[in-house]
């Protein structure tokens, strides 16, 4: 007769479908089986209210209880703990009899030996990150990317390599955004002509930073069509077939979502990390958690979160939060994740946005005051010390110690 194991459970949930459309399976973090008695732990993320949290339960028992009476497996007791991020358990549902003391530890010693928590998945299993090289030259490999459109993407990522231009590294920023560039708008690019030399693109070398963008390879009003395959080819040209030349800094600028583009950019090229934006409103967090969620899956170290149109500055100075500020940080928060900091809505960042001349933002006379650059130069230079963390989780650099 087949018995309760920590197989059976999984081939159970593998049917089954979660909360997000996923496989029940993908939430599982912990399972453990002793005689007649199984207890599960599943990972559920953004989810507080109790009659949802109820539901999610009662279909995770549901699923198990049915495979466990077509199989002919004896099932007395089954114990569901629902758990955040950090693991902190949000719900409990039980059914059946009660296991005895030595029955429960017996539980729990299961399921620390035979526990696919994430932290050993993450171990054991090869990420996209794995096979994924180096670009020659460059030092570090940033993408900025968000989990829905409209958010600042674009704004923050030619601010930022504008920033970093200024403190004087060399930096590049990418039109990864190969559905919709913004990049010959943001920097005023719609005058110059595309050079390529020997089969490389000549990247335009425009407010201290070398820019390249699909934009500039097709029609301005060509709606770009593409499927997967085509979108890999077009942005591994872009990254490939440049002449980059030597450059501390490259700014990816990524299409809104998880598909395609993400996944071929972490699997050609060894990120340094990632940088996501998003707006203080619960719909953009919502979104920007599934960005997180597939940077990490992918093995792309989270830089940090970004507060774009954190409030807006009238030009009578007063602030008005339109959107209710502060929301990405408290998600960022409840991720575990970096803040690197909040950019306000002004209009002389909408003006030198469209004007494609992103210089302006960095000087209070043509920023419309002081709170545009320091928001700005504060992002840099919290983005250079996340970095330099990352740098040193991972083996790359050490610290240094100064004796005077």
């Amino acid at each position: 007769m087949p018995t309760l194991s920590r197989d059976f459970i999984k081939a159970a949930l593998s049917s089954a479908e979660g909360p997000d459309g996923q496989p029940l399976v993908r939430h599982l973090i912990w399972t453990a089986a002793c005689e007649t008695f199984a207890s599960v732990k599943l990972h559920i993320e953004g989810v507080t209210e109790k009659d949802k949290l109820d539901n999610f339960a009662r279909r995770v028992h549901g699923s198990i209880r049915a495979a466990a009476a077509e199989q002919g497996v004896i099932l007395t007791s089954l114990i569901v703990d629902l758990v955040d991020e950090p693991g902190t358990v949000l719900f409990t549902s039980t059914s059946g009899a009660k296991p005895s003391d030595e029955q429960s530890s017996r539980l729990v010693k299961e399921g620390e030996s035979n526990s696919p928590n994430k932290a050993s998945s993450a171990t054991n299993q090869p990420t996209a990150q794995a096979g994924a090289g180096a670009l020659p030259g460059v030092t570090n490999i940033i993408a900025v990317g968000a989990g829905k459109g409209g958010v600042g993407k674009s704004t923050v990522s030619v601010n930022l390599a504008v920033a970093l231009a200024r403190k004087g590294h060399a930096v590049g920023v990418m039109d990864g955004d190969i559905y919709g560039p913004s990049l010959p708008t943001l920097l005023g690019l719609a005058a110059q002509e595309m050079v390529v030399r020997e089969r490389l693109i000549e990247p335009f070398y425009v407010h201290g930073v070398k820019a390249v963008t699909i934009g500039k390879m097709v029609d301005p009003e060509k709606p770009l069509i593409w499927r997967g395959p085509m979108a890999h080819g077009a942005f591994k040209q872009l990254t490939e077939q440049t002449n980059w030349g030597e450059l501390d800094y490259l700014i990816i600028d990524l299409p809104p979502g998880t598909g395609d583009v993400p996944l071929t950019m972490a699997q050609s090229l060894q990120l340094s990390g990632a940088v996501i934006v998003c707006t203080p409103q619960k719909v953009a967090q919502d979104d920007a958690v599934r960005a997180a969620r597939m940077f990490q899956q992918l093995g792309v170290d989270i830089l940090g979160v970004v507060e774009n149109m954190s409030e807006f500055i009238g030009d009578d100075g007063k602030h008005y939060d339109i959107f209710g500020k502060g929301g990405a940080e408290t998600m960022a928060q409840r991720l575990g994740l970096p803040y690197l900091g909040d950019i306000p809505i002004t209009m002389a960042l909408r003006t030198n946005s469209d004007a494609g001349d992103p210089s302006a933002n960095f000087e209070p006379d043509t920023a419309g005051g002081e709170a545009l650059p320091r928001a700005l130069n504060k992002l840099a230079e919290n983005l250079e010390n996340q970095l330099s963390l990352a740098s040193m989780r991972t083996g790359k650099s050490k610290p240094k110690l100064t004796i005077s």
